[in-house]
């Protein structure tokens, strides 16, 4: 979202009455907090949906069906949970709301149906090269590491910190260690921190650890390449495609990873160089301005086509 309302359109965001929803004190230029109720009047060109229950939410808002009565969107963030590979999209029956992947991986695993579908990869806005790797230790940022556990790579770190000590930023990281049955000096939780601060404090690690085994492509790994840390990131979903070779060590052998946490500890120059071109590669492939242009592409694309089907039923 952060990175989605900075292009050049006019983004409404809705304001519930219970203060939830709308831009906050965050410098949206382009959004504009809206009343409910001010919806149904609102000259809205596009809906962009993220979660299935905004389909209703939104008829109800708007008085128009999203995909029928307005063009619509469905952002799909995630990668099938249950049923892999055969997992059918709950919009996979309707061909009037366009699935947009966030990754190809998710366009390949889900079974999308005759929905039309499209990838927009993320972007990113640039935090700027903060890295000093001062601190030979790895940095994590993993929410509820211990709720989620295999999920997230969680059950991997043990081995990790006792090759090189593990920072873990993130919610509710409290009682890691002892989940892990390691000292809190190998697997320390580091707080979850406000935005600008968590991208400092990661610089200063010497490489950023990316244990997940199933995710979409988490957007704290693309942070940390903007960074310029250099990835040391299990062989899963999207990450082969986003994190090369000269940008760091990638593998589905924890083993292999573990010595390569160990090799780049022992080598703060080598860190450096991956960790500029992570940068690099971070810049080029999940820009802001890359990002931006793709979704001009699909918002003109999907009121021109709402437009001509509107114009032959008449």
């Amino acid at each position: 979202m952060d990175a989605f309302v900075r292009g050049r359109h006019e983004y409404l965001l809705p304001v519930q009455a219970n203060g939830d929803g709308g831009k906050g004190a965050r410098p949206w230029s382009n959004a504009v907090d809206i009343e409910p109720a001010e919806l149904r009047d609102a000259d809205v060109d596009v809906v962009v949906l993220q979660r299935l229950e905004e389909i209703e939410e939104a008829e109800l808002l708007l008085g128009r069906r999203p995909g029928r009565d307005v063009p619509a969107v469905f952002v799909e963030h995630n990668t099938p949970r249950v049923d892999v590979p055969c997992s059918v999209h709950p919009l996979g029956d309707r061909s009037d709301i366009v699935i947009v992947h966030v990754t190809h991986f998710n366009r390949l695993f889900w079974d999308c149906g005759r929905a039309p579908t499209t990838v927009i990869e993320h972007g990113i806005v640039d935090p700027g090269y903060r890295y000093t790797g001062e601190l030979a230790r790895l940095g994590a940022v993993i929410n509820e590491p211990v709720r989620r556990w295999r999920v997230t790579g969680s059950d991997l770190l043990a081995e990790f910190g006792q090759a090189v000590p593990v920072d873990v930023f993130g919610m509710q990281a409290e009682g890691f260690a002892a989940a892990l049955g390691v000292s809190a000096s190998a697997v320390q939780a580091a707080g979850d921190l406000p935005t600008e601060r968590l991208h400092d404090e990661l610089g200063r690690r010497r490489a950023y650890l990316h244990p997940v085994r199933w995710t979409s492509l988490g957007l704290s790994l693309l942070e940390a390449m903007h960074l310029g840390m250099p990835v040391i990131a299990l062989d899963t979903t999207e990450v082969r495609r986003a994190v090369p070779p000269e940008a760091g060590f990638v593998s589905t052998e924890p083993d292999e990873l573990v010595r390569a946490a160990a090799r780049l500890a022992a080598d703060p120059d080598e860190a450096r160089m991956m960790g500029l071109a992570a940068r690099q590669v971070a810049l080029e492939r999940y820009g802001l301005d890359r990002f931006l242009a793709d979704w001009d592409v699909l918002l003109e694309g999907c009121v021109a086509r709402h437009r001509s089907a509107r114009e032959a039923r008449r």
